[in-house]
Parts: structure tokens; C-alpha cells; sequence
């Protein structure tokens, strides 16, 4: 709460100084109107008056006539950088002298069906507008098309520039289009723009840049338009994975498209329609090894995806423009959780399916007022069976067999708002809302473990029948609950001078089930361009993140109440009977999950410095120190934990495992990260490379640690812990022949545990380590990965820009082993070496045709 207090009144300090820190200046006028191909009038367009070294000296909104007015503007050569959805952002030079240079006509032309992508943030060039950090990751259409992604899945692609530090206890935050989704909702070539770290202190959203991804989709256009795409894998193709015994026989197909355009007989509005269909005939692969000996087999685990949507967006009138998207998603997996050391009979099935429907409202209320509303509504369910109902059986680190026990039922119904007020002037641009990320009316149905589960800390136990827990599920697994999420932001860009902008945000959140009502964020950040040529830049920043649970602690807090589903610990049980002649499973204690009386939502201080510097006029290199410190982290502990010296037996025989989520963790890291960018005519690229390290005390709201009453080995290395990071990506246009792509993943290893494999404290759990061992004192191997596409356009149609492009993507091309999973339980017969890798090299054909 002290770091609370402090950054607020430093924030309050400096903008107020700033405020009255405004300088006067004098100059002439420049205005003019933007309109599109046809001469109609585009109000809400976004002008920017930018210096001749990049700096965005004044912002504002096109009014309802079309027209910008900026006053005061000093003598010098200047552009005019406007960006209207829908349309190809344009640049217009302008020179400024003693009088006022005549009304300028800036003409937008259609996106449609042009292969260069340029949006707000996305420019190699420095600028001091708070959210131009050149450190952020920015992604258009054009790069994606030449890229490798396998699959389509562009944010598994883009997700690795993600930070684990900065993405919450509730995963990474995905944005499409200014509203907070599960998934997205659109197929891939509907993108036209990622964006991840743009403007990391922006108090409109919850979490750091580095934890969330922006999307923007495309919209419908004014000509028809379409793309469709064909890619397919086959395992004729790929090399053999490490731990396979035999390759596999594997195959994937994706068909998937979009097509847009204006609406007959309606004028001014347009359509999106996109759809995608894949399936995979997949293959896990089990090394696992048992009393028979080593098990090394190759297990189909077939997959279905289906996904469609449709958008209509219409402009109605000249200040009020509103969409309205449906998407509907269907996923069918079959024989999950196979694979490493779980063998074939532990797989379950699962079918999800979601559907979606979007609205969206822009109103210009007035040339410096602009209305933003957003509303998403949607439902979904997610079943999961089993394939087996047998008792489960986990021999630590050899073999999981027996049934899955994953029965279970998920069901939502959920809608998320955020209603926002900008207001611009020639000075400052104000942004005030409320946003609703979550509020959830969730159903869960647990049916998991009710025949129970036998743990064995290795083979020589599992062949003595000598299990050291048995933990079994029996009562109401049935829960309904309503989770809401909400949080009011106010942020304020200051332009205090032409090279000088400074802003300040305070964000307030608030979530059901945890009663922690003080939870103000504010931020604070600046962009200094020192001189007068604006090729450098200085940004800096500080800011308060607030974490979020999501529904998984909620529900296990409304199970676990000693009501409804009760789970029963046995410590030493006997087997293949868990229970003695006459002994029941209703006469044992009962296991609750509870929160700590003093328990608050975690926040996160996150801070940063950096210098950025122009190269060249397409070339951009920063240099970036990023901290963060986190407060009341959450972990879980067991209170009736069997008590020192002996560890025997639990202080209230009367009650099984009592967890109690607790936030008195602790998290710090650092890192120096480069990030070059540069882009040409037949260039575009970004590199990135970090150097950093991040300790904590906790691995997340779920994880207890092995002795419940001594935490002072706990401090550590964090799960996510790295030193040394490279991420790099770009595409080479090599002239008419093909275009190449390129991907390059690496990074030092993470940290993990060295264990016993026994359960030394007798709770159920076999995680205890050797007297005196640190946690994650570990270290597991590094990871390297380049991905390479060749493409070739072939023009069908110049005039109308019809093109078909073959393609072939190569993933790991080198072939490298990447263990995934090293084993660090010394009663393991795979102690010290890894059970699974990452996917070997991989080829991918594509078929791509732009109508």
C-alpha cells in the first residue's frame, strides 16, 4: 500500500507542475478537411501535425464536416499523418512560414485490397507521442502473410514476445478491436494488425503491455474483396521426434478465408465475413517406463476446429458509425492429456463450443468529443470425459495410467462493456471510461476423481503395493456463481512542449469473492525528445498493475466449503483397497480451500527507462531497462498440515487439508532489452534481445509449498526465468522471384526443482526436496528454433490486384532437439534427463488467393 501512496502523489506532483508549466506559443493556422476516393467527407479521422523529425507536436479528431484546424503553429516543414479506419493511414508535407498556408485536401484511400499495412503505432520512426514506444511489437497484415505461422495461429506465434511476469494470475489479456475475448474470434487472414507493449502504462488496461495482445480487424471496404487460404502439413514431411520410437503418421488441413464489401441498396455500409475449418490427424508420443519395462508408443489424438463470423459496420450519418459482429466457434479434441509419461488409458474428450455477438458505437459529439461503446455477449460450453472410469495411478515421474478422472461440465454465459469519452484539444488528450472485462454467470459441474487416485513416489513402491497418498472426490460437485470484474480509468496525454509529453493515468479495479476494495493504480509516463531533430528519444515510466484470479480459485473456494464436493487426503493407505475393512470414505476428514483473513489482490510495480534513437529513416534501435516489483503475490498453504519435528499427524484430526490462499508473496526482476527495427522497400523487420532475471517466492495461487510451516527456501529463481532472450522476425522481398520470411526463437534455460519424490511431511504431496536445497536451484536447457518461409506471388489480375501465392513454411529447420520437460525427482528412473521435446522440423504448404 506504501508504494500505492508514493507513486500517486509523485504523479499528482508532476502533472500539476507540468500543467502550469505550459508554454505559450505563437504561429499561424493550419486546416484543411479529410475525405476519401469518391469526395465524401470523413469525420473522426485521427490528424496528427508531426515535425520534420518525427515529433507529434499537436493530435485531434477530423469534426463532423470532415475538417481539422490546428492554431499556433510555428514556422518550419511539417507532415500531416492521418489515420481513418478502413483506410491506408497518409502522410502529407506541409511548410509553415509567417502567414497561413492555404486550406490542404487530404484524400484517403481504401484499404481493400492493398498489401501495406500502416496503423497508429506501427511506424519505425521515433516520435514523442506517449504511444510510440519502439520497444512494443507490431505486426501488420503484410509481415504475417510473409511469415512462418504454423497453422494460422498468429497469437501463438506472437505470443513468445509476451513477458510471464506481466500476465497475471488469469493468463495473458487478449484485446480484438477495444473489447477484452477468451479467443479470437475472427480467422486469421480477417487480422490485420498485432500489437504487443504499445503504450505499457496506458491506464485504460488492467495489465502491463508485455501481458496483453491488441488486434485489430479488418474492416469491410467499399470494393469487394476476399481472400482464401489453403495449408496442409503431412508427416511425410517432417523428421522424427527424439523420444518417438517410429514417426508418426500425422496430418493437418486448414481451409479458411474472408470476404468483404459494401451492402447492396445500403449505402455507406460494409461487411466482414470469415470462417476457417482445420483438423489434425495428431500424434502424442508416451516415454514412460513401468514394471514391464519402457513404454514408447505414438497415441492418435485427433483434433477438429471450426469457426465463423460475420461483421456489418455502417456509418450512420455523419457523426455515429456502429458494428455488429456474430462469431460462432466449435472445437472437438479427442484423447487428450496423452503424452510424456501418460499412457493411452488416462486420455479424455473434450467438445467446446462459444458463440459470440459484438456491438460497437462510435459517436463524434463534437470536433474534440468522441464517444466510444462497446458491448460483448456470449455464451459457452465445455464438457470433458473420460475414457476410462478406473482409479487414476501416478507414479511419480515413471507413468500415469488408470482412467483420466477429468469428468466435468463447464458452462458460461458472460458479457464484457467499455464505454469511453476522449477528449482532444491542442494540448492535452483526455480519455475517461469504465470497462467491464468479465462478468460471468459460470456453471461447473465436477465429476473429476470420484474413483479415486493413487500416488507412488516410485516402480520399487508401485511393485510393493505401497502408495504414499490416495485422494478421492465424493458429494456435490455442482457450483453456480456470478464472477464480476470491473474497473473506471481516467488518462491524460500532455503535450507540454513539441518534444515533451507526459501522461498520467489512475485506473481502479474491483472483483467479487476477495473483499479488497483500495485497489487505485495510477501510472505515469514521458517521451523527451532533447534537441530540436527528434531522432532521439528519452521514454520513461511507472505504473501500478493489479492482478485478477479468473473463475478457478472462485470455483475451488465455493467446492471446497466443507458442503458440497468434499476431498478426502489418505495418507499411507493401503492398496489396491485404499480403505481398511470397515473403514468408509464418509467417516474420514474432509479437505477445505479458504481465504486468509488478510488476503488483498496482488499488485505489481512495474518501471522502465530507456533511450531510443532513429538510424536510419526506416531504421529505429531501443534501449530499454524494465523493473518490476511485486507485492502480496498469491500462494496457497496447508494450515493442518501435520506439525514439526515429526511431521506425523495433522493438529486437527477433525479436518483433512485446509488450503488458504494466501497474498503475502514476494516477485522482482529486471532486464535490459534491445529492440532494432527496421523497415525498406523490400525489408521489415524487428529484433529483439533481453538480458534479465525475475525471483519470487510463490509459482502461482495454486502452489504450496513442500514444508508448510518453513518457507525460507522458497525464495528463488522465478518458473519463468531466463537470462538471455532473442526473438527475432522479417521478410525479404527478393524481387519478383519470392518473397522469404524468417523466425528466430532462442533463449537460456528455465529454472525447475530438485526433488525427493517422497512426501518427507506427510501431506499427501511427494514434493519435499534434499535438507537445504534452495527451490528451482535447476536449470533446464536452453531453446532454438528458426522458422523459414518461401512465398511466390503469381499476378492474376493487376488491375484489380488478384494474386495467387504458393507458399512452404519450414519449422525448425535446423532440426534441434528442444527438451521440454526435464525431471528433477531423484526416485525417478529419468532423473536428470528430459521425457518429451518440442516438435522437430516441420514442413507446411500453403495455397493463398486474394480475390
Amino acid at each position: 500500500m506504501r508504494a500505492r501512496v508514493v507513486l500517486i502523489a509523485i504523479i499528482f506532483s508532476s502533472s500539476v507542475s507540468f500543467a502550469f508549466a505550459q508554454p505559450s506559443t505563437r504561429g499561424v493556422v493550419v486546416a484543411g478537411s479529410v475525405q476519401d476516393q469518391t469526395g465524401a467527407i470523413l469525420p473522426g479521422a485521427s490528424v496528427q501535425l508531426v515535425t520534420a523529425g518525427g515529433v507529434a507536436i499537436q493530435t485531434l479528431v477530423s469534426d463532423t464536416a470532415g475538417a481539422f484546424h490546428f492554431e499556433r503553429v510555428p514556422a518550419g516543414d511539417y507532415s500531416l499523418r492521418v489515420e481513418f479506419p478502413g483506410f491506408a493511414s497518409k502522410e502529407t508535407r506541409v511548410r509553415v512560414g509567417g502567414r497561413a498556408p492555404a486550406p490542404i485536401t487530404i484524400v484517403m484511400q481504401i484499404e481493400g485490397l492493398s498489401q501495406e499495412v500502416s496503423v497508429s503505432g506501427g511506424g519505425n520512426e521515433t516520435s514523442a507521442r506517449g504511444d510510440a514506444n519502439l520497444d512494443a511489437v507490431t505486426v501488420g497484415e503484410k509481415t504475417l502473410d510473409d511469415l512462418p505461422v504454423l497453422d494460422n495461429d498468429v497469437i501463438g506465434a506472437l505470443s513468445r514476445f509476451l513477458d510471464a511476469g506481466a500476465i497475471g494470475t488469469n493468463g495473458a489479456t487478449v484485446v480484438v478491436d477495444g473489447v477484452e475475448v477468451n479467443t479470437l474470434a475472427v480467422s486469421a487472414s480477417a487480422v490485420q494488425q498485432v500489437k504487443i507493449n504499445q503504450d505499457p502504462y496506458a491506464a485504460e488496461y488492467m495489465r502491463p503491455g508485455r501481458g496483453r495482445i491488441e488486434i485489430v480487424t479488418k474492416p469491410g471496404g467499399r470494393d469487394y474483396s476476399g481472400t482464401f487460404n489453403i495449408r496442409f502439413r503431412d508427416s511425410t514431411f517432417y523428421a522424427k521426434n527424439a523420444f518417438a520410437a517410429t514417426k508418426a503418421p500425422e496430418q493437418r488441413r486448414i481451409f479458411e478465408g474472408t470476404l468483404g464489401g459494401p451492402v447492396a441498396g445500403a449505402e455507406k455500409t460494409n461487411f466482414m465475413i470469415s470462417a476457417s475449418h482445420d483438423a489434425e490427424d495428431n500424434q502424442s508420443i508416451v516415454f514412460a517406463d513401468s514394471l514391464a519395462g519402457p513404454v514408447r508408443s505414438n497415441v492418435p489424438t485427433p483434433l477438429a476446429n471450426s469457426l465463423a463470423s460475420a461483421t456489418i459496420n455502417r456509418q450512420q450519418g455523419e457523426a455515429h458509425t456502429i458494428s455488429l459482429r456474430f462469431s460462432h466457434q466449435h472445437h472437438s479434441l479427442h484423447n487428450q492429456g496423452v503424452g510424456g509419461i501418460n499412457l493411452p488409458e488416462v486420455g479424455r474428450d473434450t467438445t467446446e463450443q462459444e458463440d459470440d455477438l459484438t456491438y460497437s458505437q462510435q459517436t463524434i459529439v463534437s470536433p474534440s468529443l468522441l464517444h466510444e461503446f462497446r458491448l460483448m455477449v456470449g455464451v459457452e460450453r465445455e464438457p470433458f470425459v473420460s475414457l476410462t472410469s478406473q482409479p487414476k495411478i501416478v507414479v511419480n515421474d515413471a507413468f500415469v495410467g488408470g482412467g483420466a478422472q477429468a469428468d466435468s461440465l463447464r458452462t458460461e454465459r458472460h458479457f464484457t462493456l467499455v464505454d469511453a469519452m476522449t477528449w482532444s484539444t491542442k494540448r492535452q488528450t483526455v480519455k475517461v471510461g469504465v470497462n467491464i472485462p468479465d462478468w460471468s454467470w459460470r456453471g461447473y459441474d465436477d465429476n473429476t476423481n470420484t474413483a479415486g487416485t493413487f500416488y507412488f513416489a516410485s516402480l520399487a513402491d508401485y511393485a510393493s503395493n505401497r502408495p504414499y497418498s490416495f485422494i478421492q472426490q465424493r458429494g456435490n460437485g455442482s457450483v453456480r456463481f456470478l464472477e464480476k470484474v470491473l474497473g473506471v480509468f481516467a488518462q491524460d496525454e500532455i503535450r507540454v512542449r513539441p518534444n515533451l509529453t507526459v501522461d498520467v493515468g489512475l485506473r481502479y479495479d474491483w472483483q467479487n469473492f476477495f473483499h479488497d476494495d483500495n485497489n487505485l493504480a495510477p501510472r505515469f509516463s514521458f517521451a523527451y525528445a532533447p534537441g530540436g531533430h527528434g531522432r532521439t528519444i528519452v521514454r520513461g515510466g511507472a505504473g501500478i498493475f493489479d492482478d485478477r484470479t479468473g473463475p478457478g480459485p472462485i470455483q475451488d473456494l465455493l467446492r471446497y466449503d466443507g458442503r458440497h464436493l468434499e476431498r478426502v487426503v489418505l495418507t499411507d493407505p493401503a492398496y489396491p483397497n485404499a480403505l481398511a475393512p470397515g473403514q468408509t470414505l464418509l467417516a474420514e476428514p474432509s479437505s477445505v480451500v479458504q481465504l486468509a483473513p488478510d488476503v488483498t489482490i496482488p499488485f505489481t510495480l512495474q518501471y522502465s527507462v530507456g533511450l531510443e534513437r532513429q538510424l536510419a529513416p526506416k531504421t529505429t534501435l531501443a534501449v530499454t531497462v524494465v523493473g518490476s516489483r511485486g507485492y502480496n503475490m498469491f500462494r496457497s498453504r496447508d494450515l493442518n498440515a501435520p506439525a514439526p519435528p515429526l511431521f506425523l499427524a495433522r493438529p486437527d484430526p477433525s479436518r483433512g487439508v485446509v488450503r488458504e490462499i494466501e497474498s503475502a508473496g514476494t516477485m522482482r526482476s529486471a532486464s535490459l532489452q534491445f529492440t532494432l527495427r527496421g523497415a525498406s522497400t523490400r525489408f521489415n523487420g524487428t529484433a529483439q534481445y533481453s538480458y534479465g532475471r525475475a525471483y519470487n517466492d510463490t509459482s502461482g495461487i495454486g502452489w504450496m509449498p513442500p514444508n508448510n510451516y518453513d518457507l525460507s527456501l522458497e525464495y528463488g529463481p522465478a518458473d519463468y526465468d531466463r537470462r538471455h532472450t532473442i526473438e527475432l522476425f522479417g521478410s525479404w522481398i527478393a524481387g519478383r522471384w519470392f518473397t522469404l520470411g524468417a523466425s528466430l526463437e532462442a533463449y537460456t534455460g528455465r529454472p525447475y526443482s530438485l526433488t525427493l519424490g517422497t512426501d518427507l511431511f506427510n501431506t499427501g504431496t511427494a514434493n519435499a526436496r534434499p535438507a537445504g536445497v534452495p527451490r528451482n536451484s535447476l536449470r533446464g536447457p536452453d531453446y532454438t528454433s528458426l522458422d523459414l518461409r518461401w512465398s511466390h506471388d503469381v499476378v492474376l489480375a493487376a488491375a484489380r490486384k488478384r494474386t495467387l501465392t504458393l507458399g512452404v513454411d519450414a519449422f525448425n529447420v535446423l532440426n534441434r532437439e528442444n527438451d521440454s520437460y526435464y525431471v528433477g525427482n531423484l526416485s525417478s528412473p529419468f532423473f536428470g534427463t528430459a521425457v518429451s521435446a518440442s516438435a522437430p522440423r516441420r514442413l507446411q504448404f500453403s495455397l493463398r488467393t486474394r480475390l
